[in-house]
């Protein structure tokens, strides 16, 4: 039986580099849009952050208010405030020095002119956008294509299953709350991400880590950023 590895994680917004790490190493992506959208101080899906002269800056999509258990596909894109051009002015302030600000910003303003109403499609068309630019492109597939069933690890598998995975790529950070059992029982293998975040150069004093992987790429250019995104593969 051949391997097939695949990464399941929730479409974020513009995310870093360790994101798209994976990708080097997996065939296939499974958007998890249909789980609870969570708006706190540990979600990353609707923000991400850059670098500016007085440190790290979160950049933000607005969104629409919605019920506490609303899905992230359900989500729906802020209409009363111009966040689009807000983000733009942002980026603009903070990166229009960097030595390739004129290649990138022409990129992002194309994603940001485009007429989304749910975030879940603004989120995955960044994702593409810079899975393009990092040379790391895989097929992909939202979760709730998939008639997903169950919770947490159970969920996984049966997402995993459903796209005859062999082998799960996660991210360190579930690594509190994942049980083997279910991954046992299915005959699925589990593999943690072995990532270190490379230092590059970058704007203003000292280096800043997990920042959205636009901040290497306004900095070093799409070539170069892919050469240091794989310094750490």
């Amino acid at each position: 039986m051949n391997k097939k590895i695949v990464v399941i994680h929730q479409p974020d917004f513009m995310p870093y580099l360790g994101f798209f790490h994976r990708f080097l190493h997996a065939d296939m992506y499974i958007a998890l849009d249909h789980v609870q959208y969570v708006s706190s101080s540990r979600s990353w899906t609707n923000r991400d952050k850059i670098k500016t002269e007085k440190g790290e800056k979160w950049l933000t999509v607005s969104v629409k208010k919605a019920p506490r258990y609303t899905a992230i596909n359900q989500i729906e894109l802020s209409t009363d405030i111009d966040w689009r051009q807000d983000n733009l002015r942002v980026l603009e302030q903070n990166y229009r020095k960097s030595p390739f600000y004129d290649e990138l910003m022409l990129e992002v303003e194309r994603l940001y002119t485009q007429p989304f109403q749910r975030l879940c499609d603004f989120n995955i068309a960044s994702i593409e956008m810079l899975m393009d630019m990092l040379d790391v492109r895989i097929p992909w597939v939202w979760s709730s294509n998939l008639e997903p069933i169950g919770a947490k690890n159970e969920l996984l598998v049966d997402l995993l299953q459903k796209v005859s995975s062999t082998d799960y790529l996660s991210g360190q950070g579930a690594r509190d709350y994942f049980e083997a059992e279910p991954f046992v029982k299915a005959g699925i293998d589990v593999i943690w991400q072995d990532f270190t975040h490379p230092v590059y150069a970058q704007q203003f004093v000292g280096f800043i880590p997990y920042l959205s992987a636009l901040d290497v790429l306004f900095n070093h250019g799409i070539m170069t950023s892919r050469e240091i995104l794989r310094r750490e593969s």
